[in-house]
C-alpha cells in the first residue's frame, strides 16, 4: 500500500510511516540497532546485552520480546529466522550497512507481514554506485571495540555490481571475575548486482541478485545479577556464566526479475531463500530453584545458598544445587517467491496507484536443545556426572500464501486508500521425541483503509483503519485464536521545505492479543514458542515528531524530536506460563512498554565538518504485567542517555570522527528477563576515518 513518509517530501497517505535516511546513520555511526530505531515515534526497546547484537524491537504497543511481533525486512525481503514458525529475531543485520530504514505503521502495514499489528521495520542496503567508487571506514575504542567497513562498486550503464563487507568486534564491556573475554565479532559480507537486458528497449526488462553471508560468535549469556549487586557494579558477571558463547551464521540469496512495460505498469518478482543455524551454551537455571527468584530474592533462607552458589562463595553440596547447562542448537529455513504489480492510472479526474501482491513462503525451524548438570566446586564449574538430558526435539513448520491489493485514489486534495490483505496458513509442529504430529489450518481477512486531506500546499490531515494480525504458533489447537485488533489513527501532518513535523493519535483494539513463549523471557523449554492467549486489551497513544534544518550562513543546525505516549490495558483476566505475564487481572498494564519516550538531536554542520549532540529518554517499564504502582523490584529504571559525535573533512575525502556513547556514564537496569538486572552499555568512546574514492 502507499504509505506516508515522515521526514521526507512524500505526502500520500495509507497509514504513517518513518524513513531514517543515511545522513542521519551517519552523524552518531551507531552500531546498536536500539540506538538507531529510538528516534522513530512509536518505536522501542528492551535493552539486553548493550550492543544490539539481538533487538527487542516494539511498536505502537507490542511485545517488544526478540521482535517477535514486527516484521523485520531487509530490501523487502523477510529476515526473521522463520517469519511464521519461529519469529523470534536470533538474527539482525549490522546496522551500519544499511543506507536507511522505514518503519511502516498503520494500515501500510497491511502490504507487507505476517505480523501487521504493530508494523514492519525495513533495513534498506546500500545501491551500486553509478560510477566506480568505493569507501572504507575503520574505527577503534574502549572495550576492544574495532570496525572496519569497505564497499566497492561500478556501473557501465547495462550492469553493476557492489560488494559490501564489514567486521566488527568488541571484547565487551561486563566483568568477569577471571576477566575473560565478554565480547563478541561479527562479519558481514553482501554482494549484489543487476544486468539490465536491453538498456535501448521500450520495455524495461531487468535481473538482480543479491548474496548475504552473516557469521557471530559472542560471548554472551541470559544470566543477569542481583540488585544488590548492580548497586555495587552495574557491570559484573557471575563466573559460572564464563562458558556461555552465542555461534551462528547466516546465508542468504535474492534472486529479482523487473518488467516495466510503461512508466505507469511495473511487475517486480523476488525469489528468496534464508538460512540460519545458531548454537547458544549458556546457564539455563538450577536443577532445584527457579533463577530468577533466586536472583529477585537473593537473602531469603530459601534462596542464600543458591545465591551463594551461583557467585562462588559456596560449593554445591546436593543435586538440587546443580547448574543446568546446555547448547540450545536450532536451524532455520525461510523461503520463497513474490510478485508486486504496481499500475499508475487516471480514470476522468481521478488518479489511481494500485498495487498488487502475492507471496508463497515456506520456513522451518528445527530444535534440538539438551543440558548437564554441573556443580560449582572452588568457583569452577565441574560436571555432575549426570546424564545428557534432551529438553527438545521438535521441528515447527508453516507454508503460507499471502495476498494483498490496495489503490490509492486520489481527487483534487483528498487521497483514499482501501486495501486488504489475505493470508492463508498450513502449520504443524512435529514432536521427535514423543513421536507425534500436530497440524493446523488458518485463515485471516485483513482490510484496511487510510486518507489524505491536504487542507494546504504545506499542512494535511490523515485518517486509517485496519485489522491487525499474528498468526498462531504451530502446533497450537484449533481452538487456539491468532493475534486480532482493529486499529485506528489520525493527525496532522505539515511539510514545508526543511521543516516538517507530524502528530498522530492511535488507538489499537485487541479482540485477542496473544503470547509465544520463548527463552529470553524466562520460559522453560518445555513452554518454548507456545502461544497463549490473553483475550481483549487495548492500546493506545500519541506520536510526535519534527524534524527542520535552520541554515545559519555557511553553517547548518539539523534539529530532529520524537515524542511517545503509550497506555496499556488488558480487559480480560487469565494465566500465562510466560513469567512476564504470569497471572493477570483486568485492567492490568503490559510489561515492558514505556508510558514515555523522547529523543533529540540538534547538530551544527559545515561542508568540512559537524557536531552532534543526542538525547533520549525512556520512563521506567514493568517487568511483569500489573496494575500496582511500579517498585524499583518490579521494573526497570527510568533512562536518560546522551550521545555525542564530531567529525572534521583533514584533506580530500578523508574524514576523521569520533562519537562517545553515553556521555555521562549513567548505569540503568534495562532488562530482569530472563534471569536478573541487566545494564546498558557504559560510557564508550569511538575513534575512526573514513575515505571514499
Amino acid at each position: 500500500m502507499e504509505v506516508t513518509v515522515a521526514g521526507t517530501r512524500v505526502t500520500r497517505t495509507a497509514g504513517s510511516a518513518h524513513v531514517i535516511k543515511s545522513r542521519q546513520l551517519e552523524r552518531f555511526e551507531h552500531d546498536d540497532p536500539h540506538a538507531v530505531l529510538v528516534s522513530v515515534p512509536g518505536v522501542y526497546v528492551r535493552g539486553e546485552d548493550g550492543l544490539g547484537l539481538r533487538p527487542n524491537i516494539g511498536v505502537r504497543g507490542v511485545n517488544p520480546d526478540r521482535s517477535k511481533k514486527v516484521t523485520l525486512m531487509e530490501d523487502g525481503v523477510p529476515i526473521s529466522p522463520a517469519p511464521y514458525s519461529a519469529p523470534a529475531a536470533y538474527y539482525f543485520p549490522l546496522i551500519t550497512r544499511m543506507s536507511n530504514v522505514r518503519v511502516i505503521k498503520g494500515p501500510g502495514a497491511i502490504a507487507y507481514g505476517p505480523q501487521t499489528v504493530g508494523g514492519t521495520v525495513d533495513l534498506v542496503t546500500r545501491s551500486a554506485p553509478s560510477l566506480a567508487s568505493g569507501a572504507l571506514d575503520l574505527a577503534l575504542g574502549q572495550y576492544g571495540y574495532g570496525k572496519a567497513h569497505a564497499y566497492l562498486g561500478t556501473s557501465d550503464g547495462q550492469m553493476d555490481f557492489l560488494v559490501e563487507g564489514v567486521h566488527l568486534r568488541s571484547d565487551g564491556f561486563k566483568e568477569l571475575p577471571s576477566g575473560a573475554d565478554t565480547g563478541f565479532y561479527r562479519n558481514e559480507v553482501m554482494v549484489k548486482g543487476s544486468y539490465l537486458v536491453d538498456p535501448a528497449a521500450r520495455i524495461k526488462n531487468e535481473l538482480r541478485l543479491k548474496l548475504t553471508y552473516s557469521e557471530e560468535l559472542s560471548n554472551e549469556t541470559y544470566l543477569g545479577i542481583t540488585d544488590a549487586d548492580f548497586e555495587e557494579n552495574p557491570l559484573r558477571r557471575y563466573g559460572v556464566s564464563a562458558l556461555d558463547r552465542m555461534r551462528n551464521h547466516r546465508t542468504a540469496v535474492a534472486v529479482t526479475h523487473v518488467i516495466e512495460p510503461s512508466r505507469d505498469l511495473s511487475v517486480t518478482t523476488t525469489v528468496y531463500r534464508n538460512d540460519f543455524s545458531r548454537v547458544w551454551r549458556k546457564v539455563n537455571g538450577f536443577r532445584g530453584a527457579n533463577l530468577f527468584d533466586v536472583l529477585a530474592a537473593p537473602d531469603t533462607p530459601q534462596n542464600a545458598v543458591y545465591y551463594a552458589v551461583l557467585t562462588g562463595q559456596l560449593d554445591s553440596s546436593t543435586p538440587g544445587e546443580a547448574l543446568l547447562i546446555g547448547p540450545n542448537e536450532r536451524e532455520f529455513v525461510s523461503q520463497g517467491v513474490e510478485t508486486r504489480v504496481r499500475w499508475n492510472v487516471a480514470t476522468g479526474p481521478v488518479s489511481h496507484r494500485v498495487e498488487y501482491g502475492l507471496r508463497l513462503h515456506h520456513d522451518r525451524v528445527e530444535r534440538r536443545h539438551s543440558e548437564n548438570g554441573f556443580l560449582v566446586l572452588g568457583g569452577a564449574l565441574v560436571p555432575d556426572g549426570g546424564p545428557t538430558v534432551v529438553t527438545q526435539f521438535n521441528e515447527a513448520w508453516t507454508e503460507a500464501v499471502a495476498l494483498h491489493a490496495s489503490d490509492a485514489i486520489t481527487w483534487r486534495a483528498l487521497t483514499v486508500t482501501p486495501g486488504v490483505r489475505v493470508e492463508l496458513m498450513r502449520s504443524a509442529l512435529v514432536d521427535r521425541a514423543a513421536g507425534s504430529e500436530q497440524t493446523r489450518l488458518a485463515q485471516a481477512l485483513l482490510p484496511g483503509a487510510g486518507a489524505y486531506l491536504a487542507i494546504t500546499e504545506a499542512l494535511g490531515l490523515l485518517a486509517g483503519a485496519y485489522r491487525g494480525f499474528s498468526p498462531p504458533a504451530p502446533g497450537s489447537d484449533e481452538h487456539v485464536e491468532p493475534e486480532l485488533s482493529v486499529n485506528y489513527e489520525g493527525g496532522a501532518r505539515f511539510a514545508d521545505g526543511p521543516l516538517r513535523a507530524e502528530i498522530i493519535g492511535y488507538f489499537n483494539d485487541y479482540s485477542n492479543i496473544t503470547d509465544v513463549c520463548t527463552l529470553s523471557s524466562g520460559c522453560l523449554d518445555a513452554d518454548l514458542d507456545r502461544q497463549y492467549d490473553a483475550g481483549e486489551a487495548r492500546i493506545y497513544g500519541v506520536e510526535a515528531y519534527a524534524e527542520h534544518e535552520v541554515p545559519l550562513g555557511q553553517l547548518k543546525l539539523p534539529i530532529t524530536a520524537a515524542y511517545t505516549l503509550t497506555r496499556t490495558e488488558f480487559l480480560s483476566s487469565f494465566a500465562s506460563d510466560d513469567p512476564i505475564f504470569g497471572r493477570v487481572v483486568k485492567g492490568d498494564e503490559m510489561p515492558y512498554v514505556p508510558r514515555h519516550q523522547a529523543s533529540l538531536s540538534v547538530g551544527v554542520e559545515h561542508e568540512r565538518a559537524g557536531v552532534a549532540v543526542g538525547a533520549t529518554y525512556m520512563s521506567a517499564m514493568r517487568e511483569k504485567a500489573g496494575s500496582e504502582p511500579m517498585s524499583r523490584a518490579l521494573a526497570t529504571d527510568e533512562q536518560l542517555l546522551f550521545d555525542a559525535s564530531a567529525r572534521v573533512r583533514v584533506v580530500g575525502p578523508l574524514v576523521l570522527y569520533a562519537n562517545a556513547r553515553n556521555i555521562l556514564g549513567s548505569q540503568y537496569i534495562v532488562s530482569r528477563r530472563p534471569f536478573g538486572a541487566r545494564p546498558n552499555a557504559p560510557r564508550w568512546i569511538q575513534l575512526g576515518a573514513k575515505a571514499s574514492f
